[in-house]
This record gives structure tokens, C-alpha cells and sequence, in this order.
């Protein structure tokens, strides 16, 4: 059986370590799934961080299971995009400045072509993608985040890169996260921002029991008949974030980090 490797067991995988000891980083959509397996992993490398979901219950839940001290809970709904750099400014401004995001908010609404509208597809685009660029652009303000070393972790999916039938948005939005991520990283290489996307497959999480109560059974199983090493784990995703974020990702950028237990490879 294929196993995942546990936060310890990363840190000492052989080559570089990963090691985030004092580094503060925003990780948005913290409150479950990836976006709180990340911050978890994030906090045992020894990462400070700001975590923003709209949820505060959940949130301290979050915020109940990381290693260390000194964690920061900000509150806030990113379909509300524009106000993202003043939310960034003002937590630089408390904490001083970042040393990484990681954009792992996000929403699956299953949809065939000809259910699209106009409102849902604004709202998948706003939450998956705007608010995702607009981190980054608040991450690139003056003083808000490290000189010359600074790492922005954009999670976008296999999604983008496969066709999935009743996925049109959500296909179309974590495409636009990985041409975005290849635009930023060009641009912002000379401040020294590093700009990356992860795209999993389907991991076991609050998304993917979504997804499995709304499929008929079949298709469910097919879908996890697709993944030649099964369906992964959340913390196979935060070890990817983690690898970016930290110095064993420093010649990376505008790349796309697949981790789909072979899904792409078929």
C-alpha cells in the first residue's frame, strides 16, 4: 500500500531539508481540507502563521492542532477581493512582512456546460482565482513581504490539466491559476518572488465526500479506479506546499507541482 510521509519524516527525506523556523506565511483557506493539512505541516517546519477562512469556530479548530506559538486567525469571506492587499497590509504591518502564501481556498460546483450562469461562474472565478492573484498582489506591496525571498503557493488541480465532464468551471478556474502563476513568476522574479502551483488530484477530504454524495456510485468508483496509487491524502499535498515554500524550492518558479498518484500519467 502507498503511504504518505508524516511532517518528521519530510524534514529528514534525504537531500535539503525543508525547514521554515520563524518564516511567517498566510495560508487562506485554512479552516479544512489541504488549506488545514498545510498550515499543520506548515507549523511543524516551524513556520509562524496567519491563517483566513470565513469560519472563525473553525478556524480555532485549525488553530487547536499547530506546533508552536505566536499563530494569528483572521476572519475573512475572499469573495470580498478588492479589500484582499488592505487585509495583507494590515497583518504585515502587526507581524511584519511574509515570507510566503499559500491560496488554498477554493469551491467545486459540479455543472454541465449547459447549467453555466453567469453568477456561479463569477463566483468560482472570484474565490478560486481572483483572490487568489489578488494575495499575490498584496504579498508584492512594500514591506510586506521578504526582500529577495518570498514564495507564493497557488493550489490549482489536475483539473486544469485533464478534462472532466460537469467541471467547466472549476477546470477553467485552476487553468487560469497556472497560466496566472506562469505570468507572476516571470514578472516578479527580479523582487525575488517566487510564484508556484500545486495541482492535485483527488485527495481524501471534506471536498471529495462532497463529490461522492453527488455522483451516482459508480462514477465515484471509476474516479478513484483512475488514480493508479488510489486517492491521496491532504498531508500529500501540504508536503508539496511545504517543498515550495521553503528554500528546497528556491530555483522554482512558474511551474506546476503535480501530485495525483498517477492520474495525468495515464
Amino acid at each position: 500500500m502507498w503511504t504518505s510521509l508524516s511532517a518528521a519524516d519530510y524534514l529528514c527525506a534525504g537531500g535539503q531539508m525543508t525547514n521554515l523556523e520563524g518564516k511567517l506565511i498566510l495560508v487562506s483557506g485554512a479552516s479544512s481540507g489541504i488549506g488545514r493539512e498545510t498550515a499543520t505541516v506548515l507549523s511543524k517546519l516551524g513556520a509562524r502563521l496567519c491563517l483566513i477562512a470565513r469560519s472563525e469556530e473553525r478556524l480555532k479548530q485549525t488553530q487547536d492542532q499547530l506546533s508552536g506559538a505566536n499563530h494569528t486567525l483572521y476572519p475573512y469571506d475572499l469573495e470580498d477581493c478588492d479589500q484582499i492587499p488592505s487585509l495583507i497590509k494590515t497583518i504585515c504591518q502587526t507581524h511584519g512582512p511574509l515570507h510566503g502564501i499559500v491560496h488554498s481556498a477554493g469551491i467545486l460546483q459540479l455543472m454541465p456546460v449547459a447549467g453555466v450562469n453567469t453568477k456561479r461562474f463569477e463566483r468560482t472565478m472570484r474565490i478560486n482565482v481572483l483572490a487568489g492573484i489578488m494575495l499575490v498582489r498584496g504579498l508584492i506591496q512594500k514591506e510586506c513581504h521578504q526582500p529577495g525571498n518570498a514564495s507564493a503557493v497557488l493550489m490549482s488541480s489536475t483539473a486544469a490539466l485533464i478534462g472532466s465532464p460537469g467541471q467547466s468551471m472549476y477546470c477553467a478556474s485552476k487553468g487560469a491559476l497556472v497560466s496566472f502563476a506562469k505570468v507572476a513568476a516571470v514578472e516578479l522574479a527580479p523582487q525575488g518572488v517566487r510564484v508556484n502551483c500545486v495541482a492535485p488530484a483527488a485527495v481524501h477530504s471534506e471536498m471529495l465526500d462532497q463529490l461522492k454524495a453527488t455522483v451516482p456510485a459508480h462514477h465515484f468508483e471509476q474516479m478513484e479506479k483512475d488514480h493508479p496509487l488510489g486517492f491521496g491524502t491532504t498531508l500529500d499535498i501540504a508536503n508539496a506546499a511545504a517543498f515550495l515554500l521553503g528554500d528546497t524550492g528556491r530555483w522554482i518558479t512558474g511551474t506546476t507541482l503535480v501530485v495525483d498518484g498517477g492520474v495525468t500519467a495515464r
